[in-house]
């Protein structure tokens, strides 16, 4: 149930904390008072649509918060605890904030959560019947819904619910896997002929700086030996004396100097080192000369590899062999995952299967279910029509196939008539005050098995009056008993029948502003205000007298 409400700059309402009680609350209050207002507030609260333009002029945001005390209700509690939410002893903290931009968000015991996650929870805190909802007497869903409420169908609607989410969301995946095949196998061939040019040329990293070096020593091989063998002509010719004997010489003169001038010796040591390094380097070059290789063949087999490489950059859009190398791994890779695509295929739709033969099994047990149930339901609408002064009204529930969904394989089309004759679709035929005598008894039979915590109607006795309207007022009491129950109405007869009385006013400030508020009133007051439903706007003794009577009975 809805323990308390609380807003804060919605519309007219400045500042509001209202504690509710259980059973049938009643709220009524002069036309414009702003009992739309306080419904929208709670349809806002409940994961309703916003707007910016429902911020009041005391802010730049408007806030709406509930508490609802849902202790008990096992199957809220498992929908809030995969929302990842805390149960909080089954007490639901629910709080929307709206901010001037438009924008929304929601807290559940103080937990941000999506609109999604809100509304699915609201789904099973409240239902709110407006005073236009008697169109939904149209929607098939609504329909088959009662129906399944009645059945006791909740468990295999929630199963079945589940089995089309699951089905749909294979369907899906094999679709896109099936697809994927298509555009594979329509460029396999292309993307094998690719790949196996790219597996032939047997790429290496690093290759192309190799053979770069490689071209660069055979295309300059005549002239990188001539280089290397100057350095012995010049060092050590064959006539005449070499660099070598003439450093030696060097070194025994310095020594014997050095003998009389020490600094003499240390210049012999670095002769003699220059005379080692000149050795080496002779010979070094020597041995890089005779291992150029002088080959026009091995030149051409190493600018053929090089022009391969540069005319697969150019196919490929590469600028490296490393970069080709990845382009191989990838035709490879998409190669494999067709083979990997056609295995998941063939799981998914094994898997599809299966969950076939699960979900029409499960749309024969609801629509067993619900063949069972259908004629006693039928009774059930029909007795509580005639209870409302409709004594000759016919309802007839009837059941048909229907596509495949969420709900399973059928559907049901209300047939009504008031007085007697054969029935006809419910849209078709029925007055306002008989679909809001229609709708009333429809939205008792979804109290008694929803076990929904709190219902609110707003004026669904409009169209209504005299002794129909106080057997209106009777049974929405009874469901008073059982549930709580919000009855915003215009009706004395129904007013006087209430666990507790709101009054929803407004008043004008001294600056022109409109506030709205509401109060619970008892004992004269509430006198006073059935008084002035039953009369108007003057509030005369006989209809004080009858508003006594109207709670006296109802007592």
């Amino acid at each position: 149930m809805l323990r308390s409400l609380q807003i804060r700059n919605y519309v007219l309402i400045d500042s509001l904390e209202i504690q509710f009680p259980a059973g049938l609350v009643i709220i009524t209050g002069q036309t414009g008072a702003g009992k739309s207002i306080l419904l929208g507030a709670l349809s806002m609260l409940l994961g309703g649509k916003t707007d910016a333009s429902m911020i009041g002029g005391a802010g730049d945001h408007c806030v709406v918060e509930g508490v609802f005390d849902v202790a008990g209700d096992r199957s809220l509690q498992l929908q809030a605890e995969e929302a990842g939410l805390d149960w909080n002893g089954g007490e639901l903290t629910i709080r929307r904030v709206l901010s001037a931009s438009g924008r929304s968000r929601a807290f559940v015991n103080d937990e941000p959560v999506n609109l999604s996650v809100l509304t699915a929870l609201s789904g099973r805190l409240v239902d709110i019947h407006s005073q236009h909802q008697t169109l939904i007497l149209r929607d098939s869903r609504f329909q088959l819904s009662l129906l399944d409420y009645f059945a006791g169908n909740g468990d295999l609607l929630e199963e079945c619910a589940s089995l089309w989410r699951e089905r749909s969301a294979l369907r899906t995946r094999l679709d896109d896997v099936r697809a994927r095949l298509r555009r594979m196998a329509a460029d396999r061939d292309y993307n094998e002929a690719r790949y196996q040019q790219l597996a032939d040329a047997g790429l290496r990293e690093g290759e192309l700086e190799a053979l770069e070096a490689e071209q660069r020593q055979l295309a300059n091989a005549e002239e990188i030996k001539g280089g290397l063998y100057l350095l012995t002509e010049l060092f050590a010719p064959e006539e005449g004396s070499t660099a070598d004997s003439r450093l030696k010489e060097a070194v025994r003169s310095l020594e014997k100097v050095g003998r009389f001038l020490p600094a003499a010796t240390d210049l012999a040591a670095r002769t003699e080192s220059v005379r080692l390094e000149l050795d080496d380097i002779l010979a070094e070059s020597q041995q890089l000369a005779e291992g150029i290789q002088l080959s026009p063949q091995r030149l051409e087999a190493v600018e053929e590899r090089m022009s391969l490489l540069y005319s697969l950059f150019k196919k490929f859009g590469c600028s490296t062999v490393e970069e080709l190398i990845a382009a191989r791994e990838e035709l490879s890779g998409l190669l494999y995952d067709s083979t990997a695509l056609e295995n998941e295929k063939t799981g998914l739709e094994q898997s599809l299967r299966a969950l076939d033969q699960r979900y029409t099994t499960l749309c024969e047990r609801l629509h067993a279910a619900r063949t069972a149930a259908v004629d006693a339901f039928s009774e059930a609408v029909q007795a509580s029509l005639r209870t409302l002064e409709l004594e000759r009204a016919v309802f007839r529930a009837e059941l048909s196939p229907a596509a495949e969904g969420p709900a399973g394989t059928d559907t049901v089309r209300y047939l009504f008539s008031a007085t007697g004759a054969a029935p006809v679709d419910v849209a078709k035929c029925a007055s306002g005050g008989e679909m809001s005598r229609m709708m009333l008894s429809l939205k008792a039979m979804m109290a008694r098995y929803s076990h929904m915590p709190s219902m609110v109607f707003d004026e669904i006795d409009t169209g209504v009056s005299g002794s129909a309207a106080d057997k209106m007022g009777s049974m929405i009491c009874r469901m008073g008993e059982d549930m709580q129950v919000f009855a915003i109405t215009h009706l004395p007869q129904v007013a006087a029948k209430g666990d507790a009385h709101f009054l929803v006013s407004k008043e004008v400030a001294p600056d022109g502003t409109a506030v709205t508020s509401i109060t619970r009133i008892g004992g004269e007051a509430r006198v006073q205000e059935l008084a002035r439903m039953l009369s108007g706007s003057t509030v005369t003794p006989e209809a004080v007298a009858n508003a006594r009577a109207l709670l006296t009975v109802a007592k």
